[in-house]
């Protein structure tokens, strides 16, 4: 995995979630300037890291 900021080819997936939880990812991602895969994306390594205590 990643985490690091170098360019990879990406895995394509289909994710199916609420659409009020989209909604609030939507926003977020419109605050920090970026798409909402973007910030889903954001969101999951933040996660991981925090997880991993890293």
């Amino acid at each position: 995995m990643n985490l690091g900021g170098e360019r990879v080819s990406k895995k394509k997936i289909l994710l199916r979630i609420d659409p009020e939880l989209h909604e609030v990812i939507r926003r977020m991602a419109e605050g920090d300037m970026r798409s909402v895969n973007g910030q889903i994306e954001f969101l999951l390594k933040k996660s991981i890291t925090e997880q991993r205590g890293e």
